[in-house]
């Protein structure tokens, strides 16, 4: 647990010092939304809790790359089927509320060159959260609290804290959040089977960039702007997710558990501990 309070001390004065640099030479916009400030944000916070991660693999003479995000296989096959599963999921879970009419996905609001610029940016943006979300609560912290507490105990835990950090955004609501807690457990489960995160990066990431900006639907209660078309949502909660977005919906629920399942048949448990997976993997 004290690798734990070390490992927090050092994203604190990482932390501290990014927001120095950030500061002097990328001032906040005032009150409004810049997806480049966004994107910038998103890269320091990953470097931050990823270069924690080097320093205290440098004190435990680990590689790196056992705390999730191996060099080998970056942005490899898993990543890009983790994109496509994340794709699958969001276009699943749209389809059915729009068969139950409640998604109409309007008309394009966005052309030509306007169209390519938000969709390169709103991609390269999410890959950057999905690196950022998916290695804070699912990185070197799963990593050595399943070492005192075991792994699920662990991923319990940190599912819970991520659904919890998700209820601060506008919009949000508990069960969007559970929604965030359900799909962290998944996600801890393909971390499980597959060794690394990568997988669930590209996951996390496509989902993401299908909700807001191919789908154009709220994103764990937050409207963004630079989206697709002028998409609505409408009726009931259940079915919508209200201000939520579709993560809140009763489908949502519905289309994590099959993907659980799927999961569990596409990546077959193997006899080596997982911890033991993820050394070999990073060498």
């Amino acid at each position: 647990m004290w690798r734990l309070l070390i490992y927090a001390a050092f994203v604190a004065v990482l932390g501290f010092g990014g927001l120095v640099v950030l500061r002097q030479f990328a001032g906040a916009p005032s009150g409004v939304f810049s997806l480049g400030y966004s994107l910038i944000s998103e890269v320091l916070l990953f470097a931050i809790v990823f270069g924690a991660s080097l320093i205290m693999s440098q004190i435990e003479g680990r590689s790196p790359g056992v705390y999730g995000l191996p060099l080998r296989g970056a942005f490899g096959k898993l990543f890009w089927q983790g994109c496509l599963i994340g794709l699958i999921e969001i276009s699943v879970l749209i389809g059915l509320i729009a068969a139950f009419g409640g998604y109409s996905f309007g008309g394009l609001v966005l052309h030509g060159k306007e169209l390519l610029r938000w969709g390169v940016l709103w991609a390269v943006f999410f890959v950057f959260v999905g690196l950022f979300e998916e290695f804070l609560f699912r990185g070197y912290t799963q990593y050595t609290l399943a070492e005192s507490v075991g792994f699920w105990p662990a991923a319990i835990v940190l599912s819970c804290l991520f659904g919890a950090v998700h209820l601060g955004n506008p919009g949000e609501g508990w069960v969007g959040a559970a929604g965030v807690v359900a799909i962290g457990l998944i996600f801890a489960f393909a971390l499980r089977r597959t060794g690394n995160l990568w997988l669930v990066v590209g996951w996390h990431a496509s989902f993401d960039f299908g909700e807001t900006f191919l789908y154009s639907v709220p994103n764990s209660g937050l409207v963004l702007e630079g989206h697709l078309s002028n998409a609505t949502l409408h009726g009931p909660d259940w079915l919508t997710g209200g201000t939520v977005g579709p993560e809140g919906s009763a489908f949502s629920f519905l289309t994590m558990g099959i993907l659980a399942f799927a999961i569990h048949f596409l990546f077959p448990a193997k006899k080596s501990e997982p911890a033991q997976i993820q050394e070999n993997q990073a060498n």
